[in-house]
Order: C-alpha cells, then structure tokens, then sequence
C-alpha cells in the first residue's frame, strides 16, 4: 500500500475558512453577513488557501525524516506477497479432442487477479487414482469361497493375494492429511487411469479414444505432448527430531502402459520428466511436473473384460476396472513407484492431478511508457502499480539512434562501483518495491536517461496481499493464450486445496517497530532477544511464539552441547479447541533458513517444534443461584484451556503457557474458581496418556494436590476436559452418558417418494 504522510497539523482550507469566520464576532461584531462573494470573505478564503499550502509542506517534512532513516538503516519497506497453490485444468466442452498449450500468465476468473506461472498443456483426458487395496484377514476369511475359485480360475497354486481396486482423491478432492499410497498398496504403487472425454454414444467410444491417443502422443507433430502432474505431499509434522534441511528427492519412477507381446500382455515404457519442470522437487514439496508421452502408437491399456483377457489386474498388471463405462474410455495407465533397489517403503500424498499448472495472485503488465526523462539527476518515475516483484521486472530507456535499451537494477546507486569511470557510465535504476518507484543516476553514480527519452515498462508483475489467501473451490475459470497467440477454447479449473502465503505490504508504522531491534542486533543473531526478534520478523511465516533453548540438541534431549542454538516456534493461530499449533515442514524450513543466514560462523542451529504431553482434566463446582448451569460449565471449560494455550494470550501472563513449566492442579482450581457463576469447586482431576485411555495422575500431598511433571521443551496440551455439576470430579474421561438418551429409542427409516 502506498505510504500516507502523518500530520502535524490536520486542519485543511475549509477547516481554517470555518475557524476565521467563527472569529468574526469576537474581533468585528459590526460585520453581521459574511456571505459568499462579499470582500472579507474573500480575503479569509485567500488567507485560508495560503494556510493550506504551508501546513501541507510541514506535514511532508517528518515524512521525509522517517524514510530517509530507514533508508540509511537500509530497511526499506517489504512489498506485499502474494498467495500461491496449485490448481487443475480441463477442457469446458467434452467436444474437445486436441491438446492445448498454454502460454504463462493465463488470468483466473476471480475477484483478486491470479495467474498462472508456467507454460502448461491441457490433455483432452481425465484422470482418477487407484490403488490395489490388500483385504485385511477378516476380509480374506469371510470371502474364501470366492478367493478359492478365483485361484482356481487364474490357476495360482500358492497363496492367493487378493486385493480391491481402491479409488484415491475421488473427484480431484484433496486428503489434507495424507494417503500413504505405497504403505497402502499391495504392490506398491500408485495407478493413475488416463480416461478419455465420454462420446455422445457407445458406438462412437473407440473413435473417441484414438482421437485422444492421437493427441497424447503428438498429433505426428514431431513433438510428443507432456502431461503435467500437479503433486502435494503430506509432510508429517515435525518433532524434535527433525534436522530442517534441503527437501530430499524421493527416487519414483513414472511409467505408462503399452501393448506387449499380444493382447493379453501388458509392458511398461519409462516416462521422462522434462527438463527444468520439477517444481517439486523429486515429489519432495508440493509442485508440479511434466512427462514425456510417447508416440500414440506405443500407448495402450488392457482389456478389463474377463471374458476376453483372463489375467485382468492379476499379477503385475494394472488393477481391473469393473465400471463398464470407465472401462470403455481407458486411454492407458500411469504407474508411479519406487525405482528398482531404493528402499522407498512409504509416500504420503495429499493431492495428485493431470494438466496442473501453479498460480499466484499477481498480474502482469508489459509494455506501458512511465514518462519522459528531463535530463536532470535524480528522477523518480512510478510503476503502474506497487508491491512488484523485483526478479520479473525489466526496464528499459529509450537511447538515441538504439531504441529501447535494458538497464540494470541495484540495491543502491551509491554502490555501484568503485571506480568513477564505471558508476558513471553504469545503465542501472534503483527500485522501491513496496512503493513501485524507480530512481535513476545522478550523472556520477550511475547514467542519465537523455532529455526527452522515454522510460518504458517491458515487464513486470505486481500485487499480493492477505486476501489472497482463498479457501479450496474459489476459482473456476481461466482465461489464457495458447502458446501460438491464438485464444484457448473455453478452460475449467478445480482448485483442490486452500491457497496459502499471501501477505500485505509492510506499512510505516510497523518498520519503524523495527528499528530499535534493527539497531540492537544489525540483522545479526547473537543474543537470546536477537534470535526471537528475528524469528517474529521472518518473511512468509506467521510465527506465533518464539522459545530459545541455548546448549540445547533436540535429538538427544541433552543440554550443555556448546555452540548449539535450538529456537522452539510455534504458528500463529487462535484460541481453540485441541489440537494444539503446530509447525509444518515448510513453516520450519523458511524459519530455518531466515535465521540460518543470520546466525554466527560456529553456530548449530536447530528449528523445532514444541513437544506436547498430552493432558486431561475432570473439575466438578456447585454454582450460584441465577446462573444458567450449561453456560458457567462451558466457561469453566474455556477458562482451562485459555490457562494452558500455548500461544497468547493463554498461560499465566497472556503470553502462552510458560515452557517446561509443570502443571499443578491447585493453579487449575484458581482459575476455576474465578469463572462467574461457580459457587464452590467440588474438585479436579489431572489424567495422562497411558497408551490408548488415561491414567489418574497420583497425589503428591494430602490434600489430593497432583502435578503434571515437564521437561524444559516440552509444553501441555489438553486433550480432554470434563465441567460437572457435582459433589465430585470424575475419576476416568470416558464420555458421560446422555441423562435425556432414551434405551427404547429406534430409528424410523426415511421412505423415498416417488413421482
């Protein structure tokens, strides 16, 4: 957002013209009309206009001061960032029968404008998981009879392995919280249908799919198409364990179906990943990537009819689909798996779809004059908009008899060079990111655009911001260019899950909170207080709670190790029920490596999260008359969990639950007994996990006092707690029978009507 200047003095030319007439009677009472037009009043407007234009250059003048500061501090202010995520394309019409390729910076359909960052091809395909299910015991035991004929009609001698083709991300829906698609698998693997659009009849089906085979595999272009493969993985929360380092790549395989020896035999050709498009990693963060298809003459999937091909999804075969419909439209398989003699037993994905593309909430505009150079030193010409993003922007300077020429951006005109001769003949501007200005030489550091040459925009893209942050199923459309120029035909878009990153522009006022930090560690960790403040001001992460754990190495739970820092953090995130916060991998490796470059030569450097021992609590009070019995039992229960929320403004001083700090029961029953409408506390109950129930915890006194024991990282999180009106706490938490359930109920079934 663009800075606004403080005032020292608000007033304006209508507050100082009513000011002045207001006086009228207490220095010339004679005058009794000061109407429009007449002399005087003229004179007040006159002296008022002047006014105005004085107090306008005072309030410039500490404006001035304030940036000035923070550019010799050097802390410019922080351009808005813009939220990210990953959607997949179709094709609006079924109609469609060629592939598509469409050019960056395609505009999504939305009230923010969004685009997308790659070239991407959209595939006149569909796609749906599956994976081969093994049948659980139970299942095996109760389904002999079939499993004994099927072993006598494939004539498997030894133990059968029976599997259900199971569906995963059913209707491009996300799993936020993971499928293990190769610890879940029988064979290990992930099997991606490619299914071609449904033909207006059956008898139309086979032209359909060797119309879509034909665009897979290039149309005899030359040019094989690529499938672009949106994936996000489930990364497990980290614990103390966790080392924050660079995503390991996971060794996979990505393989599609062809014809064998006959019809009945199934081959597998390896897909090659193109050059420069795995965003992911090698499927270590969420990204996308783009397969090599090969020619449509080697793409094929077998039959799934028993009756023709008798070993359908028995042995290393695609599973079998027993939807005569989806059986028609298979085009081939895609398998992923891990690569021969790698020791890859698990994969947790989240999400995984075909013509996936990445977006972020920026737009780009190229090509846009921003004026005509004077000739003077010092000239400042403004961007079409704020907030750019300083890697894509290109400027350039019209130069005589040249026309258009790229210059260079830096960090600081002064710096350019040390020697006279280079700084002076430098092509280079200086950029205000957040502003969306740009600063030209001087003629000493750095060149002169010539008088009445033009300063162009060629490119660049701007915007982010918080409201860029869209829950999954905002965006539906997309408008984009094929990479010839040419229109898209009409394109889809399902956006699985949430987007996530975008953050507002820095506003004055909270770079100057940065000051006096900024002065006391020079963006330098040192001390305790320069590694918290430095973790709170990490860009693109919301950080709720920063803890120092000096000497301290998280995988050994051990302290005293000398030149070990361990910073414990925790997300922002609101007073609520359990779970408590806890970081992800990406939160811990952005902090990791803010604080990382910031931190002493000889310094180890763990980030971690927070190690929760699980709590649970039953308080029974007696109220006071005029109290409604089920609002003070709930307020009970909310003040216990405000005490022990980790992050403020729970714990004793609103600043989260204080780290290793036990809990004692006799601080829990002062909170209690603070919630309006308790009249007495009949008693309270502190449980720990013991495997799968909970363990009362013993009595350290006489008096029933109890004490839940933490270690200096680990931090209480409270799972269950029970409010009772009662003679006394309750001594398991197993949920309380329903006193209005009646044992003679029985359900009605809902009878369909029909028409």
């Amino acid at each position: 957002m663009p800075i606004l200047p403080p005032s020292l003095d608000d007033r304006r030319f209508d507050d100082l013209v009513d000011d002045l007439v207001a006086r009228i009677p207490a220095h010339t009472p004679e005058w009794t009309n000061p109407r429009l037009g007449d002399p005087g009043r003229t004179l007040i407007e006159l002296f008022a206009w002047l006014g105005d234009a004085l107090l306008y250059r005072a309030n410039l003048v500490p404006e001035r001061q304030r940036l000035v500061f923070l550019k010799l501090l050097g802390m410019g202010l922080q351009p808005a960032r813009p939220a990210r995520g990953i959607v997949s394309l179709a094709f609006a019409q079924d109609s469609e029968r060629s592939a598509c390729t469409l050019a960056p910076q395609g505009r999504l359909k939305a009230a923010l404008p969004f685009e997308t960052l790659s070239e991407t091809t959209v595939l006149p395909i569909s796609a749906e998981a599956y994976l081969k299910r093994p049948l659980s015991a139970a299942e095996s035991a109760r389904r002999s009879d079939m499993l004994q004929g099927l072993a006598r009609i494939h004539r498997i001698s030894g133990a059968l392995k029976a599997y259900e083709t199971t569906p995963v991300f059913a209707g491009g829906r996300a799993q936020p919280a993971g499928i293990d698609v190769f610890g879940s698998s029988a064979d290990r693997a992930l099997w991606i249908a490619l299914l071609a659009p449904r033909a207006e009849t059956p008898a139309d089906q086979p032209a359909t799919n060797s119309a879509v085979k034909a665009a897979l595999g290039g149309q005899d272009v030359g040019l094989p198409a690529l499938l672009s493969l949106g994936i996000v993985p489930a990364l497990a929360t980290p614990t103390l364990d966790t080392v924050a380092s660079t995503p390991t790549p996971v060794p996979v395989l990505w393989e599609i179906t062809t014809r064998g020896r006959n019809d009945f035999e199934t081959d597998y050709l390896t897909l090659a990943i193109d050059g420069g498009s795995d965003t992911s990693l090698g499927l270590a963060q969420a990204g996308t990537l783009r397969l090599r298809l090969p020619d449509e003459s080697l793409i094929w999937a077998p039959s799934n009819d028993v009756g023709v091909n008798a070993r359908a999804g028995v042995g290393d075969v695609p599973p079998r689909l027993d939807d005569p419909d989806r059986a028609a439209r298979l085009v081939a398989w895609l398998r992923l798996r891990p690569k021969p003699g790698e020791p890859v037993q698990h994969l947790s994905l989240a999400w995984l779809g075909i013509n996936a593309v990445e977006i972020d909430q920026r737009s780009s505009l190229a090509g846009r004059v921003l004026g005509v150079s004077s000739g003077a030193g010092d000239q400042v010409f403004p961007l079409p908009q704020g907030s750019v993003d300083a890697d894509t922007l290109r400027i350039q300077v019209e130069e005589p008899g040249r026309g258009y020429q790229d210059w260079t951006r830096v960090d600081d005109l002064a710096a350019i060079s040390a020697d006279p001769d280079v700084a002076r003949e430098a092509a280079a501007y200086q950029l205000d990111a957040e502003a969306g200005t740009l600063r030209f030489g001087d003629g000493v550091r750095g060149r002169l655009p010539e008088a009445q040459m033009r300063v162009r925009l060629a490119f660049g893209r701007f915007g982010g911001g918080r409201a860029g942050n869209l829950p999954a199923g905002s965006l539906a459309e997309l408008q984009a260019l094929q990479i010839d120029g040419r229109n898209a035909p009409p394109i889809k878009v399902l956006q699985p899950l949430a987007l996530a990153g975008g953050e507002d522009a820095e506003t004055l006022q909270l770079a100057e909170r940065r000051i006096p930090a900024r002065l006391r560690h020079g963006d330098r960790a040192v001390t305790e207080d320069d590694y918290r403040r430095l973790a709170l001001a990490a860009p693109a992460v919301d950080v709720g709670r920063v803890e120092l754990l000096p000497k301290f190495k998280p995988r050994e739970r051990r302290f005293g190790v000398p030149g070990v820092v361990s910073v414990m953090a925790l997300p922002a995130a609101p007073l609520g029920p359990a779970p408590n916060p806890r970081p992800d991998r990406p939160f811990i490796e952005r902090l990791h490596a803010h604080l990382s470059a910031r931190t002493p030569l000889a310094t180890e450097l763990y980030v971690i999260g927070c190690d929760y021992v699980a709590l649970g609590l039953s308080v029974a009070v007696t109220l006071r008359d005029g109290f409604a019995r089920d609002k003070v039992l709930l307020d009970v229960r909310e003040a216990l969990r405000r005490l022990l929320w980790p992050l403020p403004p729970g714990g004793i001083g609103q600043a989260g639950w204080p780290l290793g700090r036990a809990v004692r029961s006799r601080e829990l029953e002062v909170e209690v007994a603070r919630v309006d409408g308790v009249d007495e506390l009949r008693g309270l109950n502190l449980f720990q996990r013991n495997g799968n129930d909970w363990q009362r915890l013993p009595s350290i006194a006489a008096d029933g006092a109890q004490v839940l024991t933490l270690q200096a990282w680990q931090l209480p999180e409270l799972l269950s707690v029970i409010a009772v009106d009662g003679p006394g706490a309750p001594n398991d938490l197993r949920a309380l029978p329903n006193p209005f359930a009646d044992a003679s109920a029985v359900a009605v079934p809902a009878v369909p009507e029909l028409c």
